[in-house]
């Protein structure tokens, strides 16, 4: 007789879950037979879900997280809640700290009994950073709400569809030649699939895992510049790299309209690697998968023939 999911009809509700991060966690407890609500802003952008769900299985909440009534309604009943909510731009602290705390003070009061706040690398209070130390603070003002709340820190994510590798390589494959911003800066990237089932086995177990922070990152370390060359290869395009000083990738931070402003060039000039203080991924379960092992595949659209191309086929 096959053992059932802990997380098997439970109602598992994810703020902020129609994101990258957010459609994969709701992925893998559909699979494990959770019942999802994704409340979010904008919970259209999450209807692809529907494909994957059984009848009933999902549901979609429009909710807003600086409304103390919407975030009632979104955890009610709920047996568990992950805060996915997260921004580079305005409203830092509005949405990644003080919604994070009101979200945890409604989960509480309606009765949940696991809660994950989706954190990051590096988050600190004191941090210089707006991103880094929203998340900081939105960390205490959730275990003051929920003591048993598990915080997971993940690296850079990377993914089929995802904002950071896509970003390079279509860059790397229009340009001849490109500047490297903090091209010694260090990143550990985890694939978002171990992230999201990080995640979920923290949900599983929470009983375990409550109270706890974890830092959860990929296997291998690399540089920016170090991915930027992996990419380019993959492509089967030879590529000139030049490093930009930190004084000119600082300036170019803060001009509109730039895809890098200056609070992710200070996380990016930091790096993103684990710390190696807090339990990591193999804690919750999960071995993570080296970005080489989809790499390849991922950038056959960028070569020169497409799919129909090869490596050595250089552009």
């Amino acid at each position: 007789m096959a053992q059932v999911d802990s997380l098997e009809d439970k109602i598992v509700v994810l703020i902020g879950g129609g994101g990258f991060l957010g459609s994969h966690v709701a992925e893998v407890l559909l699979r494990r037979g959770a019942r999802v609500r994704i409340a979010e802003r904008h919970p259209e952008q999450a209807y692809h879900l529907r494909a994957l769900a059984n009848l009933g299985q999902i549901q979609f909440l429009r909710a807003n997280v600086r409304d103390k009534h919407s975030l009632d309604a979104a955890t009610r009943g709920a047996d568990a809640v992950v805060y996915l909510v997260g921004t580079f731009g305005d409203a830092q602290f509005e949405l990644q700290a003080e919604g994070a705390g009101e979200a945890a003070k409604a989960a509480a009061a309606n009765g949940a009994k696991a809660f994950v706040y989706i954190s990051a690398l590096g988050a600190d209070p004191a941090s210089d950073s707006g991103y880094a130390s929203s998340k900081g603070e939105g960390e205490q003002l959730v275990r003051e709400a929920f003591p048993t709340a598990t915080v997971v820190r993940p690296s850079v994510l990377f993914g089929d569809d995802d904002k950071f590798v896509s970003l390079f390589a279509g860059l790397i494959a229009a340009l001849p030649a490109l500047p490297v911003f903090g091209a010694e800066s260090r990143l550990q990237p985890l694939f978002v699939d171990d992230a999201a089932e990080a995640i979920v086995n923290a949900l599983a177990d929470s009983e375990i895992h409550g109270g706890k922070t974890y830092e959860i990152a990929g296997p291998e370390i690399l540089t920016v510049e170090e991915l930027h060359h992996r990419i380019s290869k993959a492509q089967g395009r030879e590529r000139v790299f030049f490093r930009l000083p930190d004084a000119i990738a600082a300036l170019f931070a803060v001009l509109p309209g730039t895809p890098m402003n200056s609070d992710q060039w200070k996380l990016l000039k930091r790096g993103n690697v684990a710390s190696g203080q807090l339990p990591g991924c193999d804690k919750l379960g999960v071995q993570p998968k080296p970005l080489g092992l989809f790499l390849d595949r991922w950038m056959m659209r960028y070569r020169k023939h497409g799919r129909f191309g090869t490596k050595n086929e250089l552009a």
